[in-house]
């Protein structure tokens, strides 16, 4: 039996609220402490139009709510089976610190404080949350429990769905069904070695033969997968191949493409995009900006293009790629040109595009694994009428700071989608960009 009875006592750093305004929610029969220090941090991210701004307005309205005489006092109960929440006022720097911490920084002071309670409930769990890495270890170092905010976590980064498999030992009937009109086959005609989720890809394969297919769920059958040009990029395997089928999937209204640098993943989609210009009124290509540890990039020299530029530069690079595959005088490249100079395509940092209609707009985010699971779903609920929203990326290669490969919204979008019929994902996993890049990838 645990020695210490419930409730636990939660102590909240301030980039677990930054991340998920709801979080006080999220703790059951728990008790949270909110250092008056946590406050002070929040009143300087109330300003602005990020996802951080949001969600520091966001939790001061609901600890208004909640407020009352008692919030200084013990605490106020945040709802049915829920336990109390409340604010800690500064204290003095604790003896045991002094010679370790430097008492004028804020992480010390929330350590401190986190420190005297644990020191006062000696009989009571007393644990520090935080997405500080740093933190964390700080606590644990004088005896205090530390964990990572782990409400959106994905458990089991190992067993995150792929999006594509291989089905061995094939009956020949069925390959060959395939290849003919009108290249599918029944569902019940199919023996599977685990149930396929809709939009899933297959290879199909036996000692002689094998075929490429995807699981239509509105029709409940399996449809041969054909290798096709788009806008003069051609796939270069199957994963690619399936990707591309995806992207160009009338009824696939959301696609994530994951996988390492090199893989095609921003390539493919821009193609595809292309490919489809008429049928959406724009093209947006979007990338989060993590600059200088999470400051705005207004802390960067030179105006505005110049402070974008290097992170746009990737972008720019896959559009000028698709432009390499024709001729100066080619119509494909002069609409490309045209398409930028009447923003019929438009290559911008994410948050430059907040407030923008997004009606008929096929819609990239690249390097979605900078993303938190909140800024994930309110891009996908801003989708109109008309949208297709694709996010690629690297879940393993983050530069977030408070994010990783279990909490990235990338991750948690692909775990929470899987089985939806107007989704599909594929993860990428060879990468195309060159025989050195993908030797230094996989050994280095």
């Amino acid at each position: 039996m645990d020695q210490f009875p419930t409730p636990k006592k939660y102590v909240l750093d301030t980039n677990v609220i930054l991340h998920d305004s709801g979080c006080i929610y999220k703790f059951q029969e728990h008790d949270i402490i909110i250092p008056i220090t946590v406050l002070e941090e929040l009143d300087h991210f109330k300003k602005g139009n990020e996802s951080l701004n949001y969600h520091a307005r966001e939790f001061l309205r609901s600890l208004d709510e909640l407020s009352g005489d008692k919030l200084l006092n013990g605490g106020v109960n945040i709802g049915i089976k829920q336990g109390n929440i409340s604010i800690k006022l500064e204290q003095e720097f604790h003896s045991d610190l002094m010679s370790n911490f430097d008492s004028e920084k804020r992480d010390h002071r929330i350590l401190n404080i986190a420190y005297t309670i644990f020191k006062e409930c000696l009989n009571q769990h007393v644990i520090l949350v935080t997405k500080d890495v740093n933190l964390r270890m700080k606590a644990k170092s004088i005896g205090i429990m530390s964990e990572d905010y782990r409400s959106d976590h994905v458990k089991d980064i190992s067993a995150l769905y792929k999006g594509h498999r291989v089905e061995e030992h094939q009956n020949e009937g069925v390959i060959d069904a395939l290849y003919q009109a009108p290249y599918e086959i029944e569902s019940s005609q199919v023996s599977m070695s685990e149930q396929v989720s809709p939009n899933e890809f297959i290879i199909m394969r036996n000692a002689k033969k094998s075929a490429l297919a995807t699981y239509n769920p509105f029709t409940k059958k399996y449809q041969r997968v054909d290798k096709k040009k788009v806008y003069g990029i051609i796939p270069r395997n199957a994963e690619q191949t399936f990707a591309l089928n995806a992207l160009l999937n009338d009824n696939i209204r959301l696609v994530t493409l994951s996988g390492k640098a090199g893989t095609g993943k921003t390539l493919l989609t821009l193609a595809a995009a292309l490919e489809q210009r008429r049928s959406f009124r724009q093209i947006f290509l979007a990338r989060p900006i993590v600059p200088l540890s999470n400051k705005d990039i207004g802390y960067l020299p030179g105006d505005i293009n110049a402070k974008l530029d290097p992170y746009m530069k990737p972008l720019f690079d896959n559009l000028h790629m698709i432009e390499n595959q024709f001729q100066s005088e080619h119509s494909n490249d002069s609409k490309i040109k045209e398409y930028l100079n009447n923003d019929k395509l438009v290559i911008t940092p994410l948050s430059y595009i907040r407030g923008r209609s997004l009606l008929r707009i096929f819609f990239i985010i690249d390097e979605a694994q900078n993303l938190t699971p909140h800024e994930i779903k309110t891009i996908i609920t801003r989708a109109g009428e008309g949208t297709k929203v694709v996010f690629t990326g690297d879940i393993f290669q983050i530069d977030h700071p408070y994010l990783d490969s279990h909490s990235n919204g990338l991750s948690y979008l692909i775990e929470k989608m899987q089985g939806q019929y107007i989704y599909a994902h594929v993860n990428l996993e060879k990468g195309e960009r060159s025989e050195l890049a993908e030797l230094a990838s996989n050994l280095l």
